[in-house]
């Protein structure tokens, strides 16, 4: 037997102000140790990798309706006022659900793991979207150097859709850390270097991928195996990171399906 869900209908309950800070601030997993989820899709997401939530929440009137599944799948349950979830709720259409993750242990970096490397990419929505292709594309760690947005941040993890429970992320690297990494680099680069569709990629190898603005650094750049352009007959100056990352990773992706 599964005890009742616990209901919460004051603002000031401890749970709300924890999951209020969690949902809107960018660093609160790192001061709580949890993550929040919110969604049925990161929900079944985090399912799917065979994991379990700590805390499952869900609204008064989403809570009816809930599968007797997902009711039983966390350790604890609360129900909370519909008043009160739209005082934390991040998403502009709210879905009712979501739960609490205990934060992954930071691992270390694997040598010889296929590698991306975020160096101070700012944009969220950039980062989130990085980590969605790289882990469609076979690359199973994240590098983020510091001054790259949050990865576990509530935008980078709503960008994400779920990608976070299949990579490897290491963050708040130095440059220096990267020197544990076997594999070689690939810079990408909007002037220099090979054209991606002529190149011979290696595999594994270390995607870098540079700040919105100035790309990779040139400390950086000065590690790389190779420089890597893509061709761009439109004649736009540059690509987005997140487009750029998505055509170079699937371009490795695309020589192991070959090979």
């Amino acid at each position: 037997m599964h005890a009742e869900p616990t209901f919460i209908a004051s603002r000031d309950n401890p749970l709300v102000k924890q999951l209020r800070r969690l949902a809107h601030e960018s660093g609160a997993y790192r001061r709580q140790g949890r993550v929040w989820l919110e969604g049925e899709h990161l929900y079944g997401a985090l399912r799917a990798r065979g994991l379990r939530p700590e805390l499952a929440v869900f609204s008064e009137s989403f809570w009816p309706q809930t599968p007797a599944s997902q009711a039983r799948e966390a350790i604890k349950t609360v129900v909370v006022a519909d008043k009160l979830w739209r005082e934390f709720t991040a998403l502009e259409s709210p879905e009712g659900m979501g739960c609490v993750v205990a934060l992954p242990e930071l691992p270390g970096l694997l040598p010889d793991a296929p590698t991306v490397v975020l160096d101070r990419v700012q944009d969220a929505g950039n980062v989130g979207s990085i980590l969605r292709s790289s882990a469609a594309f076979g690359f199973t760690q994240v590098a983020a150097l510091k001054g790259t947005a949050l990865l576990w941040s509530p935008k980078v993890l709503r960008a994400g859709m779920g990608a976070h429970f299949g990579l490897r992320l290491v963050e708040g690297l130095s440059e220096s850390d990267l020197q544990g990494l076997v594999v070689p680099l690939l810079a990408t680069s909007s002037h220099q270097g090979e054209w991606l569709h002529r190149a011979r990629l290696p595999w594994p190898c270390g995607w870098l991928l540079g700040h919105e603005g100035q790309g990779v650094s040139p400390a950086l750049q000065a590690r790389a195996a190779a420089h890597i352009r893509i061709a761009q007959p439109g004649g736009e100056e540059s690509l987005n990171v997140a487009a750029a990352a998505a055509i170079c990773l699937h371009a490795s992706a695309a020589l192991q399906t070959r090979a």
